[in-house]
């Protein structure tokens, strides 16, 4: 029985009459009784007599009603589900981020998705540039959010904002003095900040050149985040971007760093992997907040 005949089938026996059925399903008396003799012929076997104008049930009909009416269920409860689907009110989001902004842009953009779609689920990880890109590839998850917007094999990066990078110190550090850090005033430090290979290094590394100062961290970092316990114990200074709440951490402060150095922030999604419409949701909300979080430091 096909799903529009054990709709059809479920509704004369609730109904009991042609002219109601057809009245509930919105189609017309002769459709009905042809769906219905369709049906009839397919079993072989006759599931309504009429008798004085309504339609009886014969004991097939009330054999099969109970089955039939869990089973359009289940069919009516996947529809719905698919239409929730298709216009993202259900679903499962994955989500990896970088360190930086998993701490500052994900909450915002969680924090409005969630309040708008609660029945969404999110799964967010964070990982690595080099991990996403991964994970984007084989399908583990569908967004990414990094400090990158280098092209990929088979990756879309869509740059939604920027970071710029500022001096981290211990709080009794003598740079905590200044309104601003240049790289002369680090020249004496030991300087804790991003590999050379990675975007932020270059920048980094480009900008020094430029000023006649040799980048050479100490002590090279790939996420900013792990600067902190150094810095704070006092093994040195870091240059790092300003996505991260620092000023949450005891014990640093922060300076703005000159010259002026900007790292671009990217949603990544795959080229062969169409977005369901509860990522695209989350897209939505992640440049929301990354706008909004540019607005607030005046990038």
């Amino acid at each position: 029985m096909r799903a529009r005949q054990l709709e059809v089938f479920c509704t004369l026996m609730r109904c009991g009459t042609v002219t109601g059925a057809a009245a509930m399903l919105n189609i017309s008396q002769p459709a009905l009784s042809q769906i219905l003799l369709h049906a009839e012929d397919q079993l072989g076997f006759k599931l309504f007599n009429r008798v004085r104008g309504r339609l009886v049930p014969t004991q097939e009909a009330e054999e099969l009603y109970s089955q039939a009416e869990h089973i359009f269920g289940e069919l009516d409860a996947l529809r719905r589900r698919t239409v929730d689907m298709r216009h993202g009110r259900t679903g499962l989001v994955r989500l990896a981020a970088s360190a930086p902004p998993s701490m500052s842009i994900v909450p915002r953009a969680l924090t409005t998705f969630r309040e708008a779609h609660p029945e969404i689920v999110v799964r967010s990880l964070i990982a690595s540039q080099t991990s996403i890109v991964e994970m984007l590839r084989n399908g583990e998850v569908s967004l990414g959010i990094a400090m990158n917007n280098l092209p990929h094999a088979g990756i879309h990066a869509e740059t939604v904002g920027r970071a710029t990078l500022v001096c981290v110190v211990s709080a009794g550090h003598r740079l905590a003095a200044l309104d601003r850090v240049r790289f002369a005033d680090i020249s004496d430090e030991t300087l804790i900040s991003y590999r050379a290979d990675t975007l932020p290094g270059r920048l980094l590394a480009a900008s020094a050149e430029a000023e006649d100062f040799a980048y050479a961290p100490a002590i090279e970092i790939d996420l900013s985040i792990t600067a902190l316990p150094y810095v704070r114990d006092g093994l040195g200074i870091a240059i790092v971007d300003s996505l991260l709440p620092w000023e949450q951490f005891n014990g640093v402060v922060t300076r703005p760093f000159e010259p002026r150095i900007e790292v671009p922030v990217a949603i990544l999604t795959s080229n062969d992997r169409p977005l369901s419409a509860s990522h695209e949701l989350m897209r939505d909300c992640l440049r929301a907040a990354c706008r909004d979080l540019n607005r607030s430091s005046g990038t």
